[in-house]
């Protein structure tokens, strides 16, 4: 098991801890990182782009002119997409974006993204995320502290004072553990666990 230091929210080693080898020590699959995050990009798209085929648009059905003897083009209505106002050429339709991903997967995925970031020393380990009142101000210092300015912090979902403090930060971001995800851990530089969290990863996921 690989061994990290525990520090706490000044940025002082407070003691060590021991990593969970199949959870952060991992062969980093890339393929499997690649596949989640467009599979989590695209469940996030709405799919409610919607315009009229020739067959939907409301014009007048009745033929422009005669067929022959004009010298001009034929047509025969004016809900053909050539015309202004006609119809949309393979006109786009509501659809699902979503793409279904096994379990495995996505557990193998997100255990490539924790060990990613353990060797890549960004993954910080403290003891708590202790806050004695809501202050966002405070939480600006420590992640500064900690290098950590675009940091995804995880603890909790009941340290109230922490996520309140949180939640208008631009760059920074807050996630219980039960919604870490594959591509939050790579759209931040730095993550932040605690010690308590990190163990209960190194059991989940092992």
């Amino acid at each position: 098991m690989a061994t990290v230091s525990i520090i706490n929210m000044e940025g002082t080693t407070v003691g060590e801890f021991e990593l969970a080898d199949a959870v952060f020590g991992a062969p980093v699959k890339e393929h499997l990182l690649w596949e989640v995050v467009v599979a989590q990009r695209a469940s996030w798209r709405r799919g409610t782009a919607c315009t009229k085929t020739r067959a939907e648009v409301h014009r007048t059905g009745a033929k422009l002119y005669k067929q022959k003897g004009t010298g001009r083009a034929r047509h025969g209505s004016r809900r053909a997409p050539i015309f202004v106002g006609g119809g949309q050429v393979h006109a786009p339709k509501p659809r699902d974006y979503t793409q279904r991903t096994p379990k495995k997967v996505r557990r193998a995925a997100l255990v490539s993204a924790l060990s990613l970031r353990q060797k890549e020393a960004k993954l910080l380990v403290l003891d708590h995320f202790k806050l004695n009142e809501i202050k966002t101000k405070r939480m600006v210092e420590v992640l500064a502290r900690l290098g950590a300015v675009n940091g995804l912090v995880v603890d909790r979902a009941d340290n109230l004072e922490l996520i309140k403090s949180m939640r208008n930060l631009p760059r920074s971001k807050y996630l219980a553990p039960e919604g870490l995800n594959v591509y939050d851990v790579l759209n931040h530089d730095v993550l932040l666990l605690t010690r308590e969290v990190a163990q209960q990863l190194g059991e989940r996921l092992a």
